[in-house]
């Protein structure tokens, strides 16, 4: 099944870069004939093919539903889609192509549940202990210590440690530079093919970059695994580790993000699940959600370059405030 979805993913992105080039026009505007690797002529109206790979798991934003305007909405990009029905809610610029600081920890986690065993014991190298980049936020281990993968990648995701991202790069990919092609094939196989990713945290290349679009796509395929839902409901996370010597240490991580934190509420009738947040100079305040609604209805909801922390949750609430 997983094969299979793989194919339809891949068809669909072919699809899809079709739609951008001609301009996001609708599906029944397109008739641009291409072939695909396989030596398959498709159109994007195909009556066989098209219908499939639009509609069947992934919501899709044409032109005419990409420049939402409301005056609260101020960041850079957002989307907020019900992704039970695989409906546009809202859309502004999701095909821009923008950096998204420690949103890039998705793509990482989506490695890491397709590839990796969460039961693997991991040791902090010299590298991931030694992150020096002014700001970085760090888990604070030490060379030598020793943590269950799945320990690790939750505080990599409810804290955001960059240091845990080295961490799990090395351990999985062997070098930050293999982890980032693993990294770049998952995207790819999510329908993510505007994106590029360099390391495994986000903190800031400039050849590392993203679109609000593939962002929902990425995270769509992570809210199908359990785990990953578990681990981002986390309000605070603690974790105990050995150092070097082999005496255990035991650390908190608080999440980072307001609603579960219980400093931002949410409207009514919507809870909100979990996500990520993220922030650099150069991406500015990012948040992506994942939420249900009274009728367990499923949403994502996404933004990209708030100009502050404050602003980026009051514009998710008012984000929100569309699901109705």
């Amino acid at each position: 099944m997983r094969e299979d979805n793989s194919m339809k993913k891949k068809l669909f992105c072919l699809l899809l870069s079709v739609t951008l080039l001609t301009g996001c026009r609708s599906q029944d505007d397109l008739s641009l004939p291409f072939t695909n690797s396989d030596g398959l002529n498709l159109t994007a109206n195909n009556s066989e093919a098209a219908p499939e790979f639009f509609a069947a798991d992934l919501a899709v934003v044409p032109d005419e539903l990409n420049h939402m305007a409301d005056p609260e909405i101020t960041a850079e990009a957002s989307l907020v889609v019900n992704d039970t029905d695989n409906k546009i809610i809202y859309a502004n610029n999701v095909y821009e192509r923008l950096y998204p600081a420690s949103l890039t920890k998705l793509i990482t986690a989506l490695v890491v549940l397709e590839k990796a065993d969460l039961n693997d014991t991991v040791t902090i190298s010299y590298n991931a202990s030694h992150i020096t980049e002014s700001g970085a936020k760090l888990c604070g281990f030490k060379e030598g210590d020793t943590i269950k993968l799945e320990d690790l990648l939750t505080a990599f995701l409810v804290y955001s440690g960059n240091d845990a991202g080295v961490a799990i790069a090395e351990h999985v990919g062997g070098t930050i530079g293999e982890f980032a092609k693993m990294m770049n094939k998952a995207a790819e196989a999510a329908g993510a093919v505007h994106s590029n990713f360099v390391n495994p945290h986000g903190l800031h290349d400039d050849n590392h970059y993203t679109t609000a679009y593939d962002l929902y796509l990425i995270f769509h395929q992570l809210v199908t695994y359990d785990k990953f839902l578990s681990i981002i409901n986390n309000s605070e996370y603690t974790v105990t580790y050995k150092d070097a010597g082999g005496s255990p240490v035991t650390k908190t991580f608080a999440t980072t993000n307001r609603y579960l934190k219980g400093t931002e509420e949410s409207p009514e009738g919507i809870t909100v699940i979990g996500g990520k947040t993220g922030t650099t100079s150069k991406a500015g305040n990012c948040l992506i959600l994942y939420s249900k609604d009274k009728n367990n209805k499923d949403y994502i909801s996404l933004i990209l370059k708030a100009d502050n922390s404050d602003s980026l949750f009051s514009q998710m609430t008012d984000l929100l405030k569309m699901i109705k």
